[in-house]
């Protein structure tokens, strides 16, 4: 891709960073402004963590927990597409959907006993509500794949691992991104709940504006969240347009 073409293919991602880096930096400058959304308060712009820290807290606990959801959703799906993992389909399917509707919440309420206060239950919450699309998704990709297409590499001589790596995998890739594009950003989103127990995140903002009454923080917190989670939409969105063409040209 040529590089003029490959900046304009980028341009949106990038004018979202561009959008979230400038509100890192410019919403500390925006007091007079946040004073008319919160008149009764003093103090108007959050100042317990910085807007930077808070955000790279938020990234690194999306990022474990979606490094765990794809880990654990690509493995079961594919291994229930197996001929040896076919009766398993079922229950795989159902834990990845509990973990979808139970609520992150109650997750938070019942690891903290076990994991404290912090981070680590976020993880775990984090990890559990975005294993749904990923196994969804990898299923349907690898469900789709034309038998034919199997048979011939199969008649090829490839083992079925090669199967699996040079075949399945590649011509799945585009329905497997949506997976991880719709799990990443819907926990980014979901992430701030992490402030209701230690953890920090973008959402410490929101929560210390809710607790004190204090709208300008809320906006804030939600202004960089809403912000992190297009940027990231966006980035995967361009990574899944990216690989369609060569899945459909080995498809062909």
């Amino acid at each position: 891709m040529p590089s003029r073409k490959r900046l304009f293919f980028w341009g949106l991602p990038l004018f979202w960073a561009a959008c979230l880096l400038l509100a890192i930096l410019g919403l500390p400058w925006l007091e007079e402004l946040f004073k008319q959304v919160a008149p009764g308060h003093r103090q108007v712009i959050y100042t317990r963590d910085s807007f930077a820290l808070l955000l790279g807290n938020h990234l690194l606990l999306v990022g474990l927990a979606a490094l765990i959801s794809i880990s654990l959703g690509l493995a079961g799906a594919i291994f229930v597409t197996r001929p040896y993992g076919r009766d398993f389909l079922p229950l795989v399917s159902q834990v990845a959907s509990m973990g979808q509707t139970f609520p992150p919440v109650a997750v938070l309420a019942l690891s903290v006993p076990l994991l404290g206060f912090g981070a680590l239950p976020t993880i775990m919450a984090l990890a559990l509500y975005g294993l749904l699309p990923v196994v969804r998704n990898t299923l349907v990709g690898l469900n789709s794949v034309d038998p034919a297409i199997l048979e011939s590499a199969r008649g090829m001589g490839m083992s079925p691992f090669q199967v699996l790596w040079q075949v399945e995998l590649p011509l799945a890739a585009n329905v497997i991104l949506g997976g991880i594009r719709t799990s990443v950003t819907i926990n980014i989103a979901t992430a701030a709940i992490g402030s209701t127990i230690g953890a920090t995140t973008l959402g410490d903002p929101v929560i210390s504006g809710l607790v004190n009454g204090n709208t300008a923080y809320v906006l804030q917190g939600a202004i960089l969240i809403g912000f992190l989670a297009v940027t990231a939409d966006s980035c995967l969105d361009r990574l899944q347009q990216s690989v369609s063409p060569r899945i459909d040209s080995r498809a062909l």
